[in-house]
């Protein structure tokens, strides 16, 4: 990789960092439900998942997967069911409640940092095709 490269996701990746705080809170307030736990219901919006997998999915270890869960199992956000073919795992998925909570969360707009708005289309498109080799 090049230097120029790793300068460009460098100061990517401050951007990001240094831009969503306003973001984050206003996610929270709009749901009730911190940006940590947040994260949980989000990897649990595609399928249900095993608690090590969550934790995977989270970057994080298990306890803290853990701790995450019996929060939000508590408020009625996601519901522990058995494993179809494997008894000593539980799965965790999304209630109607949660995926409301993440629809709450979906509607807060983030708008893109002002120096976004000079970019030319031409700009943007190349930028856009360089993340869409992100996706999964």
């Amino acid at each position: 990789m090049s230097a120029a490269a790793d300068r460009v996701w460098n100061a990517l990746v401050a951007v990001v960092m240094d831009t969503r705080g306003d973001w984050r809170r206003r996610v929270v307030e709009a749901t009730g439900v911190s940006f940590g736990r947040l994260r949980a219901l989000k990897r649990l919006s595609e399928k249900p998942l095993a608690l090590n997998e969550l934790a995977e999915a989270m970057g994080v270890d298990a306890p803290a997967a853990t701790v995450a869960v019996n929060a939000l199992e508590k408020r009625g956000l996601v519901v522990r069911t058995p494993h179809p073919t494997n008894g000593r795992i539980k799965l965790v998925s999304l209630t109607a409640a949660g995926r409301a909570t993440l629809g709450r969360m979906k509607a807060v707009v983030e708008h893109a940092p002002a120096p976004f708005a000079s970019l030319s289309a031409r700009e943007l498109a190349a930028l856009e095709r360089a993340l869409d080799g992100f996706k999964k």
